[in-house]
């Protein structure tokens, strides 16, 4: 008989973990120091009274924050821009192009530029700690070929209105961001061993300063580790066959990634029915699908090999979804699991020219988990 499910745990890699896998643990970031300059920076430039101080303090204090892994950045930058209005109006004309150069950095201070809040989707990164967890204040963009942390795959944009709370924004960012990895890497079998999920998510401080964006990323679960090559595997880089064979398996995926968070089937045995149920529905999808592409002439049998695999486990999903007792729902679940892990799942792959080797799961592992996030 085999293990029964346990928890839901993140999806690193691979079509769906096995049910009883273990969540990846997380290590909270600790608290950091507000700095003091930038907040006297932030009164001066409310005050206005000495607009130039203000602004003086406002980017000595940026550079502080960046040195030390401060806290602040929100008051600091709006200190200098409150200053800088206050200074336009004393100045009638600013003719150097040093001071040119002085108000260009300003803007950029102010717009973002160099931090997390410029990240785009299918852009790589370094951080300047090389982690991915704890806090940050800026991020340096590195093409994807070369070594990086992290490789952008989506952005959420949060509604307006009062900061929620870091325990609401984590949350949101965990539910979103895994929802959306596959429409930027739909092959998980083609995700490397190590990689994960994690997120940069505003602060209090920089909701302030009209941050609003939860940035999804892909990086090594190993702090030491780091990624090189683009993951994306999309319908940009993937032919109309592969790319129908992954919309296909990923009704199966979704599904298996919903397994209750029981540690045990005897825990919560009506939820794992429904989620059985949920399978065999999947698999209903996936077959229906498969079944209504024009396969090449080399990929038709190792497809239909696939099809008639998948039809024998819906049927065991679906016996299991109405099992009346935890040895009948054992019984089908391990061969509706046998069949879904089928060699023909790899012969259909190989066939297609998708990648071949079966995803290695983790237990225990550093990052992703419960808190894979990192604040901006």
């Amino acid at each position: 008989m085999p293990p029964p499910p346990g928890p839901q745990g993140p999806y690193p890699q691979g079509p769906y973990a096995p049910p009883w896998g273990q969540p990846y643990g997380a290590v909270p970031p600790r608290p950091t120091p507000v700095n003091g300059v930038a907040i006297a920076a932030f009164v001066l430039g409310v005050l206005c009274f000495v607009p130039a101080v203000g602004l003086v303090l406002g980017l000595v204090a940026l550079g502080q924050i960046k040195r030390r892994g401060e806290r602040g950045k929100g008051f600091a930058v709006a200190g200098s821009v409150l200053s800088s209005v206050g200074l336009a109006l004393w100045v009638v004309t600013l003719s150097t192009g040093a001071a040119a150069d002085f108000w260009d950095g300003v803007k950029d201070a102010a717009r973002g530029e160099g931090t997390a809040y410029a990240l785009e989707k299918g852009q790589c990164f370094t951080t300047p700690s090389g982690s991915l967890q704890g806090v940050t204040y800026d991020v340096d963009e590195v093409p994807c070929e070369e070594e990086h942390d992290g490789e952008v795959f989506a952005a959420v944009q949060l509604p307006g209105g009062a900061f929620p709370g870091d325990e609401e924004v984590a949350r949101v960012a965990d539910e979103r961001c895994y929802a959306l990895q596959d429409s930027y890497a739909m092959d998980r079998w083609a995700l490397p061993v190590g990689v994960d999920v994690y997120y940069l998510t505003p602060t209090s401080q920089s909701w302030r300063a009209g941050d609003r964006e939860i940035t999804c990323l892909f990086g090594n679960t190993d702090e030491r580790g780091t990624l090189t090559g683009s993951l994306r595997n999309d319908d940009r880089r993937l032919d109309p066959d592969q790319h129908a064979y992954l919309v296909a398996e990923g009704y199966l995926n979704r599904a298996m990634d919903e397994v209750p968070a029981a540690e045990s089937v005897e825990e919560d045995f009506a939820g794992h029915r429904v989620w059985a149920g949920q399978v065999s529905e999947a698999l209903r999808g996936e077959i229906g699908l498969l079944g209504r592409h024009d396969w090449p002439a080399d990929a038709e049998r190792p497809v239909a090999d696939l099809v008639a695999d998948l039809k024998a486990a819906q049927e065991q999903w679906g016996l299991a979804a109405k099992a009346t007792d935890l040895d009948s729902f054992y019984a089908h679940y391990g061969q509706g699991y046998d069949l879904v892990e089928a060699d023909t799942t790899v012969a259909a792959r190989e066939a297609l020219g998708l990648a071949t080797t079966r995803p290695v799961y983790e237990e225990g592992g550093d990052g992703g988990g419960e808190s894979p996030g990192k604040e901006v």
